[in-house]
């Protein structure tokens, strides 16, 4: 036994066994663990039994034992808010374990061993994030967050139709609509901030760049900070076309001394912990005991709006750090978040995660009512409400000031030796349409082994577009060089039709994509498709089909699992806003910019697997997140003059096609 053991050590785990093993830890779980194998584990481990397998000598599983035996941690069959201190607290305890285990039966067991002791909640996140930074499961692919927690991204109307099924055994696909009705025009972009594949990115993002992060657990988060503001940057200028596409205006950013307009009400319940919180309209912000007041947010963006205007931020130990240069944006973005790497929490606060609190709080700020966290206190339900656009468009307001600041760039910035883009156009035309997604509701009902599963599943429709790509025609005059190809659009016109000028236009591009290439001398023709998107994501794969794939990969066929890895860009039915029926006008531009300059890591053109917005290493491009768009444009001739830039108009149609798929 123990040579089979040694033997099993030197070739390690395959990972289809890993996959297999996280598709089991995460299903049903609210139940039994339904795999015997780990259902053994989860009985009989002892997490301290062998305090060699742990890379820190056991210090983080002690630490959690003494919490779980002296009954300290939180009960089971209760909800899970990540910006709950205490449950925060708890949740990493046991990420700390998982990050801590040197090899996969000893990560295995604890999640086994934790998953019958701990809150269900905690145990997902904990799991997730230890799946993600773990090198054990480099390749594992972690199932939709829909499908494991499945309350947290479905309206409660249907999950009341799903236990009725359950009761009855009846198997059922039931029909899932957006919050609200016509009478609020809000309803209209609804299909953006309720998708369950935005909230999936959404939620993965602040998983791989967690803001409680510290190195010290294993290895450092590059240009955290400044990712921070691009992911949000995106969904904020993304939101705003889908808007115009459907004829309403831009979000106006909140103010914390005027009211919150736009009420919510989230017809989503937790499994265990009531109804979401609603909020009427014309709220004004209340204080929230016990977290902020509304005048300590005033006071800390006054410091953060100080700290831009003066060019420098001053640190814990009073050293000034200066951010007039491409870098300060990163030491923005943990100030503003905050994150562990602020340099100095104390006196800038946490502008960002105390707003979600203060807003998600907004019904009940004086705990009256004891209700549950709003939607706001999750990443995964946060952008279903419409004021988490309007708080972001705060945040990213703060941002423009800072990047407004910065001297523009010149054409000596900007040009690339002998490189001209000779032409663009669009291979297809640009069209989006809705569809009908479907999937599994069997893990937001109870569950015994006693009665049998029956097939129970949702349907939402969802934006898709048709493929198309980009033909790219480029002249080089010099010898073989390599460039980065970088394409971003922003609607043409606003909502009363005027058009935007190029300063305001290029703050609002869309990034739809970024890739490098090898250019020969003379002329290049290059064909981009849609579905190669680097910013953008494929939908990841339902339990049903992840259990299918591994279980024929344990029989030793290929899993088509890779492409999934990495769930952290938007989803790729996201890359082209949903634009309208005349076609809306967007402003389209191609910069080329040189390669061997932009390049943070070799072999960039070789790297078809490149995605930006993942938390793996060094980040490939050197330029600051939106180049060259990122800093103001007081003269437009910089970039009509510039041969490396491209500008077209395309048009967006959408015909209102809705595919059903049953």
């Amino acid at each position: 036994r123990e040579r089979v053991n040694y033997i099993s050590l030197l070739l390690g785990v395959s990972d289809a066994q890993k996959q297999h093993d996280v598709n089991f830890l995460l299903h049903k779980i609210y139940g039994e663990i339904r795999d015997s194998n780990l259902k053994a584990k989860a009985d009989s481990f002892d997490p301290e039994a062998d305090l060699s397998h742990y890379s820190d000598d056991g210090a983080a599983v002690q630490k959690l034992m003494r919490d779980l035996k002296d009954h300290r941690l939180l009960e089971q069959k209760h909800w899970f808010s990540l910006f709950n201190p205490r449950q925060r607290q708890e949740a990493l305890m046991l990420f700390d374990v998982f990050i801590h285990c040197k090899d996969w039966d000893t990560f295995v067991s604890n999640a086994a061993y934790f998953r019958q002791r701990m809150n269900e909640g905690e145990f997902v996140y904990a799991l997730y994030v230890a799946v993600i930074h773990s090198p054990l499961a480099e390749h594992v692919v972690l199932p939709p967050l829909y499908e494991v927690t499945p309350h947290l991204f479905t309206n409660s109307e249907v999950i009341e139709a799903a236990y009725r099924a359950k009761q009855t055994q009846t198997p059922g696909k039931f029909q899932s609509s957006f919050t609200g009705t016509k009478k609020n025009p809000e309803q209209r972009v609804a299909y953006f901030g309720e998708d369950i594949g935005m909230n999936t990115h959404h939620v993965t993002w602040h998983m791989e760049f967690p803001f409680w992060w510290q190195d010290s657990y294993s290895h450092h988060l590059d240009r955290k900070g400044e990712n921070f503001f691009w992911v949000h940057h995106q969904l904020t200028v993304r939101f705003d076309a889908e808007r115009l596409s459907n004829y309403l205006d831009p979000v106006g950013e909140l103010h914390w001394d005027k009211p919150i307009v736009q009420g919510f009400a989230p017809h989503t319940t937790y499994k265990y912990g009531g109804q979401f919180p609603s909020r009427p309209d014309n709220v004004d912000f209340e204080d929230v005991d016990g977290v902020a007041r509304i005048r300590d947010l005033l006071i800390v963006e006054s410091r953060i709006r100080d700290a831009i205007a003066h060019g420098y931020i001053v640190d814990r130990a009073g050293n000034r750090i200066d951010i007039m240069n491409e870098r300060g944006i990163n030491v923005l973005g943990d100030i503003i978040e905050s994150s562990m790497y602020s340099p100095n929490v104390q006196y800038y606060g946490a502008l960002h995660n105390t707003a979600h609190i203060v807003l998600g709080r907004q019904a009940d700020p004086h705990g009256k009512y004891a209700l549950p966290p709003g939607v706001l206190e999750h990443f995964e339900t946060a952008t279903r409400d419409p004021s988490f656009f309007r708080l972001h468009k705060y945040m990213d307001n703060i941002f423009k000031e800072h990047k407004d600041s910065l001297p523009p760039y010149t054409v000596e910035d900007l040009k690339f030796n002998e490189v001209s883009v000779d032409k663009v156009s669009i291979d297809g035309q640009l069209e989006t349409f809705f569809e009908d997604f479907e999937y599994s509701l069997i893990n937001a009902v109870d569950d015994t082994q006693e009665i049998a599963d029956v097939a129970i599943s949702t349907y939402v429709p969802r934006l898709n577009h048709k493929d198309f790509s980009f033909n790219i025609d480029i002249s080089n005059n010099g010898g073989e060089a390599l460039a980065t190809i970088r394409i971003f659009a922003w609607p043409h016109r606003d909502n009363n039709g005027i058009e935007y000028t190029f300063d305001e236009g290029r703050w609002n591009a869309i990034e739809l994509d970024k890739f490098w290439v090898k250019l020969s001398p003379g002329s290049n023709h290059i064909v981009r498709k849609s579905s190669e998107s680097a910013v953008t994501v494929p939908d990841v794969p339902s339990f049903d089909t992840l259990f299918k794939k591994t279980e024929a990969a344990l029989g030793g066929a290929d899993s088509g699992l890779t492409e999934f890895e990495s769930a952290t860009g938007i989803p790729n039915r996201f890359l082209l806003p949903k634009g309208n029926e005349q076609g809306l006008e967007f402003d389209l531009v191609v910069a080329v910019t040189d390669g061997e300059a932009d390049a943070a890591i070799d072999g960039l053109h070789e790297n078809t697997e490149f995605n930006h917005y993942g938390a793996h290493g060094k980040y490939p491009d050197n330029r600051p997140h939106g180049y060259p768009l990122d800093r103001k444009v007081p003269d437009n001739r910089v970039f009509e003059d510039l041969p490396n830039f491209k500008h077209i108009q395309v048009k967006v149609f959408n015909h209102g096609e809705h595919i059903h798929h049953h």
